[in-house]
């Protein structure tokens, strides 16, 4: 039995979930782990098949167990679409992509954790953020000290719900809730993801790198981790 897989329940199902729920979650299940399919040309120019297989950079999140970024595919500047170009994941990953650059993974979020759920022995925020900089270089950067799972990049993402469900966090406390095949444009703004039911949710994201434009007027910037130009202007 793989390691990573869903089960999922139809959604006239998921009417209310007790604790009893949410204590039998499990952050794995039996199906295997998505494939990629990575395609490009041979020597005589003919458009092949280079790999059919998992992406050889699953990164598992240990302080939340659960958590994996499957970190399927980048590119930086203009791609020259030889197709001979060899998998950029083999060299490893990043947390988002520079100007212009892409990115494009799948993430697992693991189940809404039950009343009374801990981290594993050892395990603070600090310490977790610290191992997703390390295993996603700079992810843990990215998010706030003050409100957790709260984040910001320099990017447009387009994300959309594989399996499961997931509930989308921006500024004031506004959410959306979204289900399967639901998508988000998210333009670089603060936000954060909540899992609301007792099962992972899969989503897939595709990451353009871009830059913050300071024309802030009305913009009010909470975190002091912002860029310059989209902090509260104080004088």
């Amino acid at each position: 039995m793989s390691r990573l897989s869903w089960r999922w329940r139809s959604r006239n199902k998921n009417k209310s979930l007790d604790d009893a729920e949410l204590a039998k979650a499990k952050d794995l299940s039996d199906l295997p782990p998505p494939k990629r399919v990575l395609t490009g040309r041979d020597e005589a120019g003919k458009s092949v098949f280079k790999s059919f297989d998992v992406t050889p950079m699953v990164v598992e999140i240990d302080a939340n167990p659960g958590l994996t970024f499957y970190e399927l595919y980048m590119t930086e500047g203009v791609p020259q679409l030889t197709g001979l170009e060899s998998d950029p994941m083999l060299k490893g990953t990043k947390a988002f992509p520079g100007p212009g650059g892409t990115m494009f993974r799948l993430v697992s979020y693991p189940p809404r954790r039950p009343e009374g759920w801990k981290p594993p022995p050892g395990v603070t925020f600090e310490s977790g953020l610290r191992e997703m900089s390390e295993k996603v270089p700079g992810m843990g950067d990215h998010f706030e000290r003050d409100a957790p799972g709260m984040h910001t990049s320099d990017t447009i993402d387009y994300g959309i719900v594989i399996r499961g469900e997931m509930t989308l966090e921006l500024d004031d406390g506004q959410t959306v809730h979204l289900r399967q095949g639901d998508c988000v444009v998210q333009n670089g703004t603060r936000h954060r993801w909540r899992n609301p039911l007792p099962e992972p949710c899969l989503m897939a994201f595709v990451s353009f790198g871009g830059k913050r434009g300071c024309d802030v007027g009305r913009l009010t910037a909470r975190n002091s981790g912002l860029p310059a130009c989209l902090r509260p202007n104080r004088q």
